[in-house]
Parts: structure tokens; sequence; C-alpha cells
């Protein structure tokens, strides 16, 4: 079990504005480069598998990485696996996929926070770990 406690639900809706908000700047940095290699603006609906392309590899990058994303690290939240193990890939797409679902369903998974005893989201419990809150020395 880990010594850090478990993040809230308002603290875990800042870090995911602000990853949002660098999800966002990328995805018009990547469209940008792409318009200045081939000539012509893509449609939206041909730039959507590039959205979900985007954001599996922010997500993936920086949990694999850190455990954080930049918008975790600004917010003091660290991804923690039950058993002290660092996130592998798989980890990694069960979080996204809890995190998929939790908002497809109403935003019901990261509702769960403030029910669980835990302070647990879906993503969290599909994914055997917890987001906590760490110090700035950690």
């Amino acid at each position: 079990m880990t010594s850090h406690p478990s993040a809230g639900f308002l603290r875990r809706l800042g870090a995911m504005f602000y990853d949002f908000l660098l999800l966002i700047a990328l995805h018009m940095t990547v469209l940008l480069v792409l318009v200045r290699i081939i000539g012509v603006a893509l449609e939206p609906v041909a730039s959507q598998p590039l959205v979900v392309l985007e954001t599996y590899l922010f997500f993936t990058f920086f949990w694999l990485r850190s455990g954080q994303t930049l918008g975790m690290l600004a917010w003091k939240l660290r991804i923690e696996q039950d058993d002290g193990a660092r996130l592998t890939l798989m980890t990694a797409n069960r979080r996204l996929l809890g995190a998929l679902l939790g908002f497809v369903a109403l935003f019901i998974g990261y509702l769960w926070i403030l029910f669980d005893p835990d302070r647990r989201a879906w993503s969290d419990l599909l994914s055997g770990g917890r987001t906590v809150v760490v110090a700035d020395a950690d």
C-alpha cells in the first residue's frame, strides 16, 4: 500500500484540464506541420484518428516515463501501482480504457472517486493502481 494520500476529484479535474489544453496545443502543432508538408488542410473527420493517436502517445509516454503527465506534475499527482511496480504498457492501456469508459459513461467513472472509499476512479480500478498526491521532494 502507498504512503501517499489518494487524490481527490477536484485536483484530478484540474490536472485533466491542464492535460486537455496541452493536447489541444499538440494537435494544433501536428496539424500545422502536416499542412506544411502536404500543402492542404485536413478535413476534420480525417484528423480524428490523429487525435486518438496523439492522445494515446501523450498519456502512455508520460505514464511509462514517470507516472505523471505534465498536468499531473503541475497538480502534484502521480500514478502508483498497488504492488509498487512501475506502469507497464499493458497497465497504461488499461488506464486509458478505464478513462475512456469513465468519460463515455457521462463522467461516472470519475465521479466514482466521490463514493469509493479509496478515492479510485474506474481507470485506477481497471489498472490496479491509484492516483496519489505527492510532495515536491518525491
